[in-house]
């Protein structure tokens, strides 16, 4: 690791980290600036009733709005919340499976149109906001345009409609710099330092989201969720699967960065449990993991034995790879589809070249504290249940379905060998990353 990447690496402190600071705008972020209104209302640990000990808000006779619930993880929510008493209705531009399976109310439109979202917010309480343009390309208009100006145009209709809370669901990404997290907390949102589109925009919506708290009564906590992942994800472990099964899909340097990801279950618990402790959490931000952070290789591994395909056998640097993602992005547009088997999004990015060699896992205390919360799905029993999955639901053409539990945990062992052989785990273990693992899981 460079001397630069290792100055630049974040690091748990004894201090929590500090907090977005209201600045009146936010950052610039590749020529586009954002106004925020007012200035952020961040929460202070000592202050009357923001205490871990607060009573929750109960969802009974009130109703929730989930925002991008066409997703795994916002229909998740949305069926949390009805588990929770909460009646829920749901945004987004298509129809959501949750609306048909759990009867629930659905208003189609985008979060940018000021009408479309005045009518969904009609009769509503709570607001849960995930919609969101997700992906590592693709124009910065279209990504300010759903991820920032969406933000703003729900939080003021919002305000409009006498709405009192609101759970903004964010990234970590909105903070990493490109090099590694090590135990870190929530660190400060930055469009000027985030890495891609997405992640600039969500960081200048998130800032805006929290410059909102306290104002008109409006309360207003964001959650982080990192690497969302589940059954029936098409986001992640779809494509690593397919992309493992074509052949195109490298391990970089041996699969050694140690990450920690979340559960579905997990994910959408804990966000529902913000919105229930919102008066302890409101002008926050919180990380949300797992809490068990393993090497990447083991990861990406196991979701492939889950799905009964080859793991990657082949490792390429980490620099190789964000330079080649720099290139692929300037040529990826101009690329026929024809001879792009069939992806639309490149094979390899800058951004995601660094998520995947940079270590980035989170110390979750604090976030454990605030919610009173901690998941209730294991990394182990997450991946039985892709497994459980997969024997379901077969791959057309690809899937025996008769992949076992041993297979998986087989691979993984055999995952952790290979990163603990690389010379990149063994700088890992220099620096107390893989030495102290089970302190990091009892957070």
């Amino acid at each position: 690791m460079s001397d630069d990447q290792t100055r630049g690496r974040h690091r748990a402190t004894d201090s929590h980290p500090a907090e977005p600071a209201g600045t009146g705008k936010t950052p610039a972020a590749q020529g586009t600036s954002f106004e925020v209104q007012g200035s952020a209302q961040i929460a202070d640990p000592e202050r009357g009733g923001a205490t871990a000990t607060q009573g929750a808000l109960d969802g009974t006779g009130r109703t929730a709005l989930v925002t991008g619930a066409s997703g795994m993880l916002g229909g998740d929510v949305a069926r949390v919340l009805l588990a929770r008493g909460w009646k829920v209705r749901v945004f987004q531009r298509g129809l959501a499976a949750v609306a048909e399976r759990e009867g629930v109310d659905e208003v189609l439109g985008s979060v940018d149109d000021p009408e479309a979202v005045a009518r969904a917010l009609d009769g509503v309480d709570d607001v849960v906001h995930l919609a969101a343009k997700v992906s590592f390309t693709g124009d910065w208009a279209d990504f300010v345009r759903v991820n920032a100006t969406g933000t703003r145009v729900l939080l003021c209709q919002a305000q409009n409609a006498g709405v009192h809370n609101v759970v903004f669901v964010s990234s970590p990404s909105v903070a990493h710099e490109g090099v590694s997290i090590e135990g870190a907390g929530a660190e400060p949102a930055n469009p000027q330092t985030a890495r891609g589109n997405y992640a600039r925009s969500k960081a200048a919506a998130e800032l805006l989201a929290l410059s909102m708290d306290g104002q008109r009564e409006l309360k207003v906590a964001a959650v982080r969720p990192h690497i969302v992942w589940g059954p029936g994800d098409t986001q992640l472990v779809e494509r690593v699967v397919d992309r493992a099964a074509a052949g195109r899909m490298p391990d970089l340097d041996h699969g050694a960065a140690m990450i920690d990801t979340t559960y579905i279950d997990n994910a959408s618990e804990a966000i529902v449990r913000a919105l229930e402790r919102i008066d302890a959490v409101h002008g926050r931000a919180l990380v949300v993991t797992n809490g068990e952070p393993r090497p990447v290789g083991e990861l990406v591994a196991r979701m492939c034995a889950a799905a009964d395909v080859p793991a990657p056998t082949f490792s390429v640097p980490g620099s190789v790879a964000r330079f080649a993602g720099r290139v692929i992005e300037k040529v990826w547009p101009h690329v026929p589809a024809r001879f792009r088997g069939g992806d639309d999004e490149p094979p390899m990015t800058e951004f995601l070249a660094e998520q995947m060699s940079t270590a980035h896992w989170f110390d979750q205390r604090e976030t454990r504290e605030l919610l009173d919360w901690t998941p209730s799905v294991s990394l182990d029993e997450g991946f039985a249940r892709i497994a459980e999955y997969y024997r379901d639901h077969p791959r057309p053409g690809k899937h025996t379905g008769s992949v076992s539990l041993d297979r998986v945990e087989e691979v993984a062992d055999d995952q952790r060998a290979r990163a603990e052989d690389s010379s990149v785990a063994s700088e890992a273990k220099d620096s107390g990353v893989t030495t102290d693992l089970q302190s990091v899981r009892d957070r």
